[in-house]
């Protein structure tokens, strides 16, 4: 009876970590946002801004392609829609890095950036499989002043898109 008691306690000892693994790879699977400037996302993650669960999977904010929402649909992320919530503003420049950071690297039809309505910019990867960071050099022509920048990854095998909006002052 002691030994089936041990052999328990071990095999359990020894599967707790192995599903402890196995439960934690869904998190690490998530996706990317922008990093710098800082976008929404980051500002939640940073504890800058009080934003719910987004806090947790800043990299998570997924929805069906060609929505015009920070939130990318997602009600769990509605946070991200409040332009009102007081989203630190970043001065830029009108030619400026876009950095994101990728935790799950799918394989990308087009990256686009829009200021309103209006595309500013688009980088078309080809379906290739991105790096675990990817930096966008965006022009925004003649805007300027205070602006929120919609930044949309269209992923190429699936029919969704990962969303990050990013507040800032262009000079």
């Amino acid at each position: 009876m002691r030994n089936k008691r041990t052999l328990a306690i071990v095999l359990g000892a020894g599967i707790a970590p192995l599903l402890t693994v196995g439960l934690s790879a869904g998190t690490a699977q998530a996706h990317g946002y922008i990093t710098s400037p800082p976008s929404r996302q980051a500002q939640c993650a940073a504890g800058t801004v009080s934003c719910g669960s987004i806090k947790w999977e800043p990299q998570s904010v997924e929805g069906p392609k060609g929505l015009r929402s920070c939130s990318g649909g997602n009600a769990a992320f509605a946070d991200l829609d409040n332009d009102a919530k007081g989203w630190k503003v970043t001065p830029v420049s009108r030619t400026t890095a876009f950095n994101w950071r990728l935790t799950a690297r799918h394989a990308t039809s087009t990256w686009q950036y829009y200021v309103g309505a209006t595309k500013v910019a688009e980088f078309n990867d080809g379906g290739r499989q991105p790096g675990a960071t990817v930096t966008h050099q965006v022009n925004f022509g003649s805007i300027t002043g205070k602006q929120k920048v919609l930044a949309v990854w269209n992923i190429a095998d699936t029919a969704n898109a990962f969303y990050a909006c990013i507040d800032v002052d262009i000079r």
